[in-house]
C-alpha cells in the first residue's frame, strides 16, 4: 500500500511499501553476492600461497558471471607485475577478446598498489571490492590516491574491507611462517603483516 509523506511542504511524494521492500531485498542480494564473489578471490589466494606466493587473489565479475580469477605469481611467472589484480585482468580481457572491461567490479583480497590501480582504470573496471588494507603499499591506506587521482581519466566505485579479517589472517600467517623459515629477507619478500 502507497502512502503520502511530507505530502505539502516538500512536493508530491509518496513512500511504497513495495518500492522499500524491493530495495531492501536488493541491497541483501548485492550484499550477498559480493561476499559470494571475494569468497572466490579468497580461494585464488590460497591457491597462490600453496604455489609459495603471497597469497592475494582476485576475481572479476560482469553480469553476475566470472570472467576472470588470479592469484599472485611474480615468482612462479619470474614476472614483476604479475599481481592477482593483472592475472584476473589478463585472463578476461582475452576470454572475452576486449582490452575494455566496462561494466565489470574487481574483488581482490588486498588493498590494489599504484600499479594496478592503474590497469584498472585502463580496463575502465566500474567497481573495486578489497578486503585487507594494506598501509605500506595499497594506493588508497598509504595516501598515493590523494596525489596522483587528477591523472586518472577514468574514476572506480571502492568498498573497503569486506571480508578483510580472513583476508589479513591468511597474510599474517604467510608472514608469520615465511620469517620462522628466514625466507623473507632471502626471497625479496616484504614483511608486511609483522607481529
Amino acid at each position: 500500500m502507497d502512502r503520502a509523506f511530507d505530502y505539502g511542504s516538500k512536493g508530491w511524494g509518496f513512500e511504497s511499501l513495495q518500492v522499500r521492500f524491493f530495495y531492501i531485498q536488493a541491497a541483501n542480494t548485492m550484499e550477498k553476492n559480493a561476499v559470494h564473489f571475494m569468497k572466490k578471490a579468497l580461494a585464488q589466494a590460497v591457491t597462490a600461497e600453496k604455489r609459495g606466493e603471497v597469497p592475494v587473489g582476485a576475481v572479476l565479475v560482469r553480469d553476475g558471471r566470472v570472467i576472470g580469477r588470479g592469484g599472485n605469481a611474480p615468482i612462479g611467472d619470474s614476472d614483476p607485475s604479475a599481481h592477482a589484480e593483472i592475472v584476473a585482468l589478463r585472463r578476461a580481457g582475452k576470454k572475452i577478446g576486449e582490452y575494455r572491461l566496462n561494466g565489470a567490479d574487481l574483488y581482490v583480497t588486498l588493498e590494489p598498489c599504484l600499479m594496478c590501480y592503474g590497469a584498472m582504470v585502463q580496463a575502465r573496471i566500474a567497481k573495486l571490492y578489497y578486503g585487507a588494507d594494506d598501509a605500506k603499499n595499497g594506493i588508497f591506506s598509504s595516501g598515493v590516491f590523494d596525489n596522483v587521482q587528477h591523472v586518472f581519466n577514468h574514476r572506480i566505485a571502492v568498498e573497503a574491507g569486506l571480508l578483510a579479517e580472513p583476508a589479513a589472517a591468511m597474510l599474517s600467517g604467510f608472514f608469520k611462517a615465511r620469517r620462522g623459515a628466514g625466507a623473507v629477507e632471502r626471497d625479496g619478500l616484504e614483511n608486511r603483516y609483522g607481529e
